[in-house]
């Protein structure tokens, strides 16, 4: 049972010392003063029920972050309030902001959220009209700004990936047109080869020759030869051809050497088309392998190309999560190749001056997670893309992953641009703040990172800057809180397809 509210004692509070009696008689009808004992007296999250006001005792609150609750504010000034001090907005369901514990043996005065509502609704209406219209408007511009910001950033990607797929695209462009004019100097050279009147035996040696080539030209993807090294045997295909007597040597030198020929190899072309029909011609039977060699190697370009396209598409999907629910165990590190993926040449090829140098330094055997992969993929892409603005083109981006502590998993992401100066580092993650000129951010690339992190994840999020090395730094649970209507049995595996 609480004491009994008296108006005097309220009058000496400074959140009630302009108020007037009738008013101050209005909330000691309705609440009263109560003693509580040290201990938890609220807890964010939890639905708000009471406004609370200290007349003495002492209060500490804080906030969840990095799963662990981080001290905000601790205080024993006489009139300082928590609770449901919004309770006031309509159709809004208040919610505790933060968990509040109390030191010591405290008196506070305490009113139930509605009768807080009806309260200020009536003393104060258009006080209550101008913070709703704040909260509720300045909300209403967040989610918007959001939207802008998500196609901002999508622009960014898909400008990127566009780029991407282009390049290979125009591969296969170009070697289908090479593979149509090999397949004509082909049936060229077999009416050459024709002509050289072959028995059927060497036909057929020069048809297993033809196979073995092929052979050879796959397993040459894996061969890489110095500049050096390649000039050195392009020398000796070349003299090894003019000394048997082959026109255009210096023109078939190279793409033997492409496909992992040697002089060695050429002796045994050599010696087979001699023993199988002494009156062909090492012309035509050479001529006629380097066409096949030139038609193996532009069916490679289309393959690897194809091959490129179909990661890309595949990155693409894994970026954007599509056909995969919104809350699933993932891979960081998958979800964080996908990002990076998707700013193709921002990475590695952008810029003035040098490229930007990507380092990864992931480490091995780091568990899934159960998380919002598609949200996540924009934190990546918002912080990402700030540091690749800051470096102007030329720089290292880092990106490293390690566990942290049992049950966390930690995330840096880093440049070595010239950093952020200390008077703003505190306002980074603050709704609507930028120091892009006008029109050109919307200060909210950080502030949605802030909230998909620390709000929806229940993780933390953090920044450590001085010239030439700025480190975002993420912490995320294994395990993020599961939207209310998912139960465990729906959860998607990360493969899910």
């Amino acid at each position: 049972m609480g004491e009994q509210c008296l108006a005097d004692e309220l009058r000496t509070l400074f959140l009630f010392e302009h108020l007037t009696d009738e008013q101050l008689d209005m909330l000691c009808g309705h609440g009263e003063i109560n003693t509580f004992p040290p201990g938890p007296l609220c807890a964010e999250g939890d639905p708000a029920t009471c406004f609370y006001v200290l007349i003495d005792g002492e209060l500490v609150m804080s906030k969840r972050s990095g799963g662990v609750d981080i001290e905000t504010n601790r205080t024993s000034q006489r009139g300082v309030y928590c609770g449901a001090w919004s309770a006031y907005i309509p159709n809004e369901e208040p919610m505790y902001q933060a968990s509040v514990r109390l030191t010591r043996e405290s008196r506070m005065f305490v009113l139930e959220a509605d009768a807080f509502a009806e309260f200020m609704q009536t003393q104060f209406p258009m006080a209550v009209h101008l913070l709703e219209g704040h909260m509720v408007g300045g909300l209403r511009q967040r989610q918007i700004l959001d939207q802008r910001e998500k196609l901002l950033a999508l622009g960014t990607i898909t400008a990127g990936l566009t780029h991407q797929l282009n390049n290979p695209a125009a591969a296969t462009a170009r070697a289908v047109a090479d593979l149509r004019e090999g397949v004509g100097h082909m049936r060229h050279k077999l009416a050459m080869v024709a002509e050289a009147k072959f028995t059927p035996e060497a036909l057929r040696t020069l048809i297993t020759i033809q196979d073995q080539v092929a052979e050879q030209v796959a397993k040459s993807k894996d061969l890489e030869l110095s500049a050096l090294e390649a000039s050195d045997r392009e020398d000796q295909i070349g003299d090894w051809l003019e000394d048997h007597g082959i026109s255009h040597a210096w023109e078939y030198a190279p793409t033997f050497v492409e496909a992992g020929l040697d002089t060695d190899w050429l002796e045994r072309v050599s010696v087979v088309v001699d023993e199988a029909d002494a009156s062909a011609s090492l012309q035509s039977a050479v001529g006629w392998l380097k066409y096949t060699i030139d038609n193996e190697l532009r069916m490679n370009e289309i393959a690897e190309a194809s091959k490129r396209i179909s990661a890309l598409l595949a990155g693409a999907k894994q970026y954007s999560q599509m056909d995969r629910g919104s809350y699933q165990s993932a891979d960081v590190h998958e979800l964080l190749r996908s990002t990076m993926m998707m700013f193709g040449d921002k990475i590695g090829h952008a810029g003035k001056g040098k490229p930007i140098t990507l380092v990864k330094e992931f480490e091995t055997g780091l568990p899934e997670i159960l998380c919002y992969p598609g949200d996540l993929n924009q934190v990546w892409t918002n912080i990402m893309d700030n540091a690749l603005q800051a470096m102007d083109g030329h720089g290292t981006l880092t990106v490293r992953t390690m566990r942290e502590g049992d049950g966390m998993v930690r995330i840096e992401i880093c440049d070595d641009g010239p950093g952020i100066p200390p008077d703003i580092i505190d306002r980074i993650f603050t709704p609507f703040f930028t120091t892009k000129p006008v029109g050109q951010g919307t200060g909210l690339g950080l502030d949605l990172a802030w909230r998909v992190v620390v709000e929806k994840h229940h993780g933390n999020l953090s920044v450590e800057s001085k010239p030439g090395d700025t480190r975002f730094i993420v912490c995320l649970p294994l395990q993020a809180p599961a939207p209310e209507a998912v139960t465990p049995a729906e959860i998607a595996p990360a493969d899910a397809e």
